[in-house]
Formats: structure tokens, sequence, C-alpha cells
């Protein structure tokens, strides 16, 4: 089974109640949505794990800076 970015998604049309699944692979997931996801505070270390090897897997180089504490936020 393919590695997933987040839960598939059941959606029913109201008037004919017929239910489409929405599948989230990691592979169909954008390039930017991926880095984005990596650099948020609130993520899941399984998920950015996930993430990275997806970009490595893609052929992406990360450059990790660090935060410059001479910063007020």
């Amino acid at each position: 089974m393919p590695v997933k970015f987040k839960p598939s998604q059941k959606t029913v049309q109201r008037g004919t109640k017929v239910t489409t699944t929405t599948h989230y692979y990691i592979k169909n997931t954008p390039k930017q949505e991926l880095i984005d996801y990596i650099n948020s505070s609130n993520g899941r270390p399984k998920i950015k794990q996930k993430c990275r090897n997806e970009l490595d897997r893609r052929g992406v180089k990360l450059v990790w800076e660090k935060k410059s504490t001479d910063s007020i936020i």
C-alpha cells in the first residue's frame, strides 16, 4: 500500500447519495506542501520523516538553516 500523507476522505453527494473516496497519497502531494509541513511547528515527527523521505526520492536537496537568536519573534 502506498504511503499516505493524511487519512482518506469519503464525500457523499447530497442529491444522489453517491460516495466518492479521496486518497491523499504522499506521491501525489505537491513539493511546496511537503516543504511547508516540514517547516511547520505543529507537524507530527512521523509525517515529517515521510515528507523528507519523499523529497529525497524526488531528488530535492534540503538545506537546513538555524533561526537567528537576534530576532524578537
